[in-house]
Formats: structure tokens, C-alpha cells, sequence
């Protein structure tokens, strides 16, 4: 089956860059489509549970605002169980707290029972499967880690365009409640092939591991980092929340107006997994942060350039730039962060990073919504939005340049040795002139003491022999590496 990685790093186990690996992918894929996508397919339910409950657009829009929120909040308690207990066993109660939501949903008497149910269960359980699952395809993939973060990451446009679709069908067949008690049915789950290559894992012994590590704060990386996706998430996802509503207030019908958001999915699901294949390239790869840098500027000055638009065909033109900007960002903001801060603090900074995202997603689009209720212009929303997530993209990449020192590069353990014999020999060298200097080249009885004291110091270096009088030495072997010698001083 090929070696798998630990739960905790350091463990020298190297990643088996396939093998069960992929099974570990597919499973992301899943897991990160309904995570990202549910939030959004569940809207499709709103027109049925207003005149349910009888309540307004913003009152159901709360349950999106508490699934996001639940997703990226609950980072730092999903980072503790999993270094508590491990991901497979978290996986399983994340799975089996998703279907609960939606089942307990489809008994509700009102919209606060769907707050509780769907937004705070069924998020929570999306979150407990979301975090583990990104943890082992961290543990699962070196080389070919970019390429595997594209790919899962693209589970989410693909399971948008299918969630959606499939809603409105389960809605129009069954109702909104039939249709909450088939998707509870069909939440992610953690599957058996993943759960056998999985105990080979966890059969390992186990060191003792902090719950959750704050020293990543120590890390100036990380807090670059951590600041820049903050400031990032307040601006993108704004674009995709409005700009069907742009289009409708350009005078284009609500059909035409919502095939905006299938294009940009669509785009969007051949960005991340090319995006991927992009970062994995050797000259690319050390350079991911400003890779991720240049990303977020493409998305920034797309959503500032799009907020220009005066028809629907600038909009398409919008959208399918914003989807390309859009998938390589998604592409790259976990591959960055897992090359940051390594495997083994990735569990505890994937949680902290998401709660610090969780309020930024929380002010970003209802700030934007103030502004548009304020100034009645899309531009300037779009326009905020785009300055946002360009400034995020300076941040990161001028602090990078400016306070991450690039550490120098290992250099042979031999070479390093062959230069502490130079050295030695070159001070032993310099003293033994300085006293010919002094004695007028006669050293008489003094000669053979400073061949011994030369000799002396020869053997403390693991030199076999060194002529202090030539400057020239025999091929030297010093802790196993062989020294060659060089030319006469």
C-alpha cells in the first residue's frame, strides 16, 4: 500500500504521494464541495421556507450567514480534537453531525429550528469533516501537493453546479423537507477504503502532541500570512454574492441573470487543478507565496475593472476572469499555508487562520450590502471589494520581502568540514610565520615544539597530516568525509 504519513509530524514517514493517497484526495474533493458549496445550494430552499414560516430574504439568509460561520469559526475546536483524538474519528462524528442537521431540519416549526439545525449542527459537521480532511492530504502529499490541493479544492465549483440542480429537483418532487432529509442522506461520509489505509496510520505510536499550537504566532510567516487572508476574505466573496443582482439591475431576466454564476463556476473548475499543476512546477513551487500574491492581485483588479460594466457582456467577460482569479486562489490558499508552516503545526494553524477568516466573512458581504443600500451603485461595491483583496496581495507579498530572511542554503556536511580544516590550518599557518618573522627564521630548539603543538592541534581537527611549512596538506578523511587537499598556500 506504500507508507502513509502520521497523524503528528516529525515522524520521518514519507508521504506516499499516491497509492491510498487518492483515495485521501477523492475524499477531500467531497468533503470540500459540500463545504463550500452547501452554504450556497441550500438557498434554493429560501422561497419555500418564507412562506413556511412566513419571514423575509434577510431572515433566511441567516442560515448560509451561520453554516459559513460554524465552517470557519470552529477551526481552532476542530484543530483540538484532531490532535486530541486524530482525523479519522472526528471525520466520522463531522459525517455523522452534517446528515443529523439536515434530518433534525426537515421536523422544523420554524426558522429557528433551521438556524439550529442546519446552520449550527449540519456547519459543524461540515467543519469537523472540512479541517481533518485537509489535515491528511497534507500527510498524504509532498511532491505532488499542489497538484492535490487544485484538485480537492475543485470539488467545490463541482459540487455548486451539481447541488443547485439537484435542489430544485429534490424541492419541486418532495418539498423543501423531503429534499433536507435526501441531502442529509447524502453528506459526506467518511469511506471505508479511507478508513482501512487509515488504521494503518493510527497503529503507529503516538507522541504527545499540544492540542492546540500557538507557537505558529511565533512564526512571522504565519502571521503575514494570517493577516493577508483576513484582510483577503473581506473582499472575495462579495463579487459571486452580487453580481447576479448587478445584472438584474442592468435589465437583464433573472434565468439570464443566474447563468453568470454558471459560467464562473465552470471556469472555475479547470482554474484550480491547472492552477495546481502550475505550483507544482520546481521553479514555481519555492516561489508559491507570490504565486498566491499574484493571484489575488489578478482577482482584485478583476473585481475593480468589472465593476465597470455597463451590459451583460462585460459581466460574462467579468465572470470568466473572475473565475479563472478565483480558482487560483482557492487553488493556492491552503498549499501556501501547509508551506509555511510545515505538517506538523498545519492542524493547529488551519484552525486559527479559519477563525480569524470566520470574522472577516462575517463583516465582508453584509458590509457591502450596507454600501450598496447606502449608495445604490454596484460599482462601488465591486470597487471596495477589489481594493480589499488587492491590498491583501501587498501585504503578503511586501512583508514577505521585507521581513522573511530567505535562510541560506544547506551546504554539504563535507564542505562545510573541508572549511573548518582550512580555517585551522590557515590560523596554525599564520602563527608559525609570525614566529619565524620574530626569531629572524632561526627557530633552532623552538622547531620541533611547534611541530608538535602543530601536530597537536592536526589531531584535535582530525587532520592525518598537515606541513605547516609548505602549507600543503595529504587528502584528509574527517568524520567520514573525505577532504581533498588543495593548493600550496
Amino acid at each position: 500500500m506504500g507508507g502513509v504519513a502520521l497523524d503528528e509530524g516529525g515522524s520521518g514517514v514519507k508521504a506516499p504521494d499516491g497509492g491510498w493517497g487518492w483515495a485521501v484526495l477523492f475524499g477531500c474533493f467531497v468533503i470540500t464541495g459540500f463545504s463550500y458549496a452547501f452554504p450556497k445550494a441550500v438557498s434554493v430552499f429560501f422561497k419555500e421556507l418564507i412562506k413556511e414560516f412566513g419571514v423575509g430574504y434577510s431572515d433566511t439568509a441567516w442560515i448560509s450567514s451561520i453554516l459559513l460561520a460554524m465552517l470557519y469559526g470552529s477551526g481552532p475546536l476542530c484543530s483540538v480534537l484532531v490532535n486530541r483524538f486524530g482525523c479519522r474519528p472526528v471525520m466520522m462524528v463531522g459525517g455523522l453531525f452534517a446528515s443529523l442537521g439536515m434530518v433534525l431540519a426537515s421536523f422544523s416549526t420554524s426558522i429557528i429550528h433551521i438556524y439550529l439545525s442546519t446552520g449550527v449542527i449540519t456547519g459543524l459537521g461540515l467543519a469537523l469533516n472540512f479541517q481533518p480532511s485537509l489535515i491528511m492530504l497534507n500527510r498524504y502529499f509532498n511532491e505532488k501537493r499542489p497538484l492535490a490541493n487544485g484538485l480537492a479544492a475543485a470539488g467545490s465549483p463541482v459540487a455548486l453546479c451539481c447541488l443547485s440542480p439537484l435542489g430544485q429537483a429534490l424541492q419541486y418532487m418532495y418539498g423543501w423537507r423531503g429534499g433536507f432529509l435526501i441531502l442529509g442522506a447524502c453528506s459526506p461520509k467518511k469511506s471505508e477504503e479511507d478508513q482501512e489505509a487509515h488504521k494503518v496510520v493510527e497503529e503507529k505510536p503516538k507522541p504527545k502532541h499540544k492540542l492546540l499550537d500557538f507557537s505558529v504566532f511565533k512564526d512571522r510567516g504565519f502571521v503575514i500570512y494570517t493577516v493577508a487572508a483576513a484582510i483577503m476574505v473581506l473582499g472575495l466573496f462579495v463579487p459571486p454574492v452580487f453580481v447576479v443582482s448587478y445584472a438584474k439591475e442592468l435589465g437583464n431576466e433573472d434565468t439570464k441573470s443566474a447563468l453568470l454564476l454558471t459560467i464562473l463556476g465552470f471556469i472555475d473548475i479547470f482554474a484550480r487543478p491547472t492552477c495546481g499543476i502550475i505550483a507544482g512546477l520546481k521553479w514555481v513551487r519555492p516561489r508559491c507565496v507570490y504565486f498566491f500574491s499574484f493571484a489575488m492581485i489578478f482577482n482584485g483588479i478583476t473585481d475593480i475593472i468589472g465593476s465597470m460594466s455597463k451590459d451583460y457582456s462585460a459581466l460574462v467577460v467579468f465572470c470568466i476572469f473572475f473565475g479563472i482569479s478565483y480558482g487560483m486562489v482557492g487553488a493556492l490558499q491552503f498549499e501556501v499555508l501547509m508551506a509555511i508552516v510545515g505538517t506538523e503545526k498545519f492542524s493547529s494553524a488551519i484552525g486559527l487562520v479559519l477563525l480569524v477568516e470566520a470574522i472577516a466573512v462575517l463583516v465582508g458581504p453584509p458590509g457591502a450590502g450596507r454600501l450598496l443600500d447606502a449608495t445604490k451603485v454596484y460599482m462601488y461595491v465591486f470597487l471596495l471589494a477589489g481594493c480589499e483583496v488587492v491590498l491583501s496581495a501587498v501585504v503578503l507579498c511586501v512583508c514577505n520581502l521585507l521581513f522573511i530572511k530567505k535562510k541560506p542554503q544547506q551546504s554539504d556536511p563535507c564542505a562545510k568540514m573541508e572549511r573548518a580544516v582550512t580555517e585551522t590550518e590557515m590560523e596554525q599557518l599564520n602563527k608559525v610565520q609570525q614566529d619565524d618573522h620574530e626569531d629572524g627564521g632561526d627557530r633552532g630548539e623552538a622547531e620541533p615544539k611547534k611541530e608538535q603543538e602543530g601536530e597537536q592541534t592536526a589531531s584535535k581537527d582530525e587532520m592525518d597530516s598537515v606541513d605547516l611549512e609548505t602549507g600543503t596538506k595529504e587528502a584528509t578523511k574527517v568524520n567520514g568525509c573525505v577532504v581533498e587537499p588543495e593548493s600550496s598556500l
